[in-house]
């Protein structure tokens, strides 16, 4: 029987078919923050094409602190992963661990901004009306986005860091090549600096060409969500999740039928299958790999051991992280404290790393 509590106990641990770490309610927080919307009028993407009106929608907690110069010194970003959202953010095991009086981030005194990227919960998206004839957008795209959102909207000429989970890492390498005197410091966790390719990119791809490939999608016209969405889902639950907390979880064969089960209803319930193709298909311009001894700014780079969207073995992080003298990289060892991608959610994990990397970060 797929109970509520089964469900919630499976979202606890790990990741969304969009990879990003799923929210429950959380007093306190799930109701914390200011929200508002950015409207761009007339914005260009990177494939030529336009939009009269892009709407960014964002919370942020704290107050802007500027210094004498009139420089913002406080300000964070915590960018998404993908299918995620700012608010995704604001739930006990990450804002409880990190926001709080006292807490390394604590919002009495920064001013941190979660942003939703383009695409993604209550900014401009395809599910909003124009479904497949919604601009093709990619990682630079968003990241030029969040950059207008800081500095036209919100008055941000400075940030003191940004942090990225999966996605939100991946743009956070991004952020260092585009704007390299922006932040004083990156903190981007569970993605590596390098062309989404291999087993990364099969899944991503059969996932994108389940939906596709399935007649009910009728080229994005469809009246009901099609049916390979679900087999998309599917996949990426198998990419992203960690064997050690599916046994944890699911101990027996008919605990582990109901609680799939669950998890991939819920999922239904919950995403748009334009949506999820343009969630994906954006990763298709990302390759620091070239431009990352561009990177000046320090970084803490953190991943985990099991992490199977980005598989230790294959060794990329450090071999990008060589060419960033500034960048500590970390690779997190298995416990049973980490959730495999997941990990990058759970400040009780890394927040050690966090406090000494902030504790010897120079303003820039």
């Amino acid at each position: 029987m797929h109970t509520p509590r089964l469900l919630r106990l499976f979202a606890s641990a790990v990741l969304t078919a969009g990879l990003a770490t799923p929210v429950l309610a959380q007093t306190g927080w799930a109701s914390a923050g200011k929200q508002g919307d950015f409207v761009i009028k007339n914005f260009t993407f990177g494939t030529g094409e336009t939009l009269p009106e892009l709407t960014l929608h964002y919370t942020t907690l704290g107050t802007p602190r500027r210094d004498a110069k009139g420089i913002v010194r406080n300000a964070v970003m915590i960018l998404h992963g993908t299918g995620g959202t700012g608010r995704g953010f604001l739930s006990g095991s990450y804002a409880g661990e990190l926001f709080g009086p006292g807490q390394l981030l604590d919002s009495a005194k920064y001013y941190i901004v979660l942003p939703d990227g383009i695409g993604h919960g209550g900014s401009s998206k395809p599910s909003n009306g124009l479904r497949a004839r919604f601009p093709k957008y990619g990682y630079a795209d968003m990241v030029a986005a969040q950059h207008r959102l800081l500095t036209e909207h919100l008055g941000v000429n400075h940030l003191r860091l940004i942090m990225g989970t999966s996605m939100g890492c991946m743009h956070g390498w991004v952020w260092g090549y585009s704007y390299p005197t922006f932040t004083d410091g990156l903190a981007p966790f569970a993605c590596v600096p390098s062309q989404i390719a291999g087993r990364n990119r099969m899944i991503r791809t059969m996932a994108m060409d389940a939906i596709r490939n399935d007649p009910a999608w009728q080229n994005g016209e469809y009246t009901t969500q099609p049916p390979g969405l679900r087999s998309a889902q599917m996949m990426l639950y198998i990419m992203s999740s960690a064997p050690l907390v599916q046994q944890a979880q699911a101990p027996t064969r008919d605990k582990a039928d109901s609680v799939i089960r669950a998890y991939l209803d819920g999922r239904m319930r919950v995403t748009d299958a334009n949506d999820f193709l343009y969630q994906f298909d954006a990763s298709r311009d990302y390759d620091p790999s070239k431009r990352v001894q561009e990177i000046s700014t320090p970084a803490l780079f953190i991943n985990s051991a099991d992490d199977q969207v980005n598989p230790p073995e294959l060794g990329l992080a450090e071999q990008f992280a060589k060419q960033m003298p500034k960048t500590r990289f970390i690779l997190l060892p298995i416990t049973a404290e980490t959730r495999g991608h997941g990990t990058h959610s759970l400040p009780r994990v890394w927040g050690k790393y966090l406090a000494e990397f902030l504790a010897t970060l120079p303003e820039r």
